[in-house]
């Protein structure tokens, strides 16, 4: 008797064990994990010193205004209207395209050099170049190519403008509608372009360590990488042929328990 029980119960237990294995724990799956160790000095002394930088091939969408308007016009689009609203390809259009060198050519002003800058120092140095021509200048200057792009295992992949200029990892994996459950939490890569040179840096999302990373904010035009984890890894050699499996199993299994029945 305890023969046929064995002969019986044993192939299903390896099927659900089989089913069951790829489960992964909690602390593989918890985000920022220890959180609450991190004093409020520490974490706001490693983000502090975040600032965007203009790097080449941004595009910047300048505009100056003084009291007399006329003064102006030309260092202003002809095409811009302060009162209309503009689809994100028409600014592109009417921005400044700062070049392989770091350069714009500004009306009146020429080719001046803009690449390594803040938004407030290239606001700052366009301000003193116009002042030669024009009184009091306000200077304006806004990324139109601030962009990040978020692929791999999130609920929606895809490139995400983003307007305030500041993003941090959680909320551009938030944007992207989080990770899926085959998310590898402890593989997000950060890819970035900088100086010509690819840079790939790796967070574990189930750590806080990503709170105190000097690369916490991102930068325009970065990507984020989430790798699958070893569950979906693995089932890319096996799943299309899971359910066969599966069924041949169940067959055999059924088999045994009729031939041990009938015995």
């Amino acid at each position: 008797m305890k023969h046929r029980y064995f002969t019986f119960y044993f192939p299903a237990f390896i099927v659900i064990l089989f089913l069951f294995s790829s489960c992964g724990s909690k602390r593989d799956i918890v985000y920022f994990q220890n959180a609450d160790k991190i004093s409020e000095e520490l974490l706001s002394l490693s983000q502090k010193d975040f600032k965007t930088v203009i790097m080449p091939h941004d595009n910047l969408f300048i505009t100056v205004a003084a009291a007399n308007l006329q003064s102006v016009e030309v260092f202003n689009s002809t095409q811009f209207n302060r009162t209309a609203n503009y689809s994100a390809s028409t600014l592109d259009i009417l921005g400044y395209l700062v070049d392989q060198k770091g350069n714009i050519n500004f009306p009146l002003v020429g080719e001046i050099r803009v690449a390594g800058l803040t938004k407030s120092e290239a606001t700052q140095l366009l301000r003193k170049e116009i002042s030669t021509f024009v009184t009091d200048p306000v200077v304006n200057i806004r990324f139109l190519n601030y962009k990040i792009s978020v692929i791999g295992e999130v609920n929606r992949p895809g490139v995400y403008t983003v307007t305030d200029e500041k993003i941090s990892i959680p909320q551009a994996i938030a944007l992207a509608g989080d990770l899926t459950i085959y998310g590898d939490r402890r593989n997000v890569q950060l890819i970035r372009m900088e100086n010509n040179k690819k840079q790939i840096l790796t967070f574990d999302l189930t750590t806080s360590d990503v709170f105190l990373s000097p690369d916490y904010y991102l930068l325009q035009n970065d990507i984020l990488y989430i790798a699958p984890n070893s569950t979906k890894a693995g089932s890319s050699t096996y799943n299309q042929n899971l359910p066969l499996i599966v069924s041949l199993i169940s067959v055999t299994i059924t088999a045994i328990a009729l031939f041990v029945r009938n015995r």
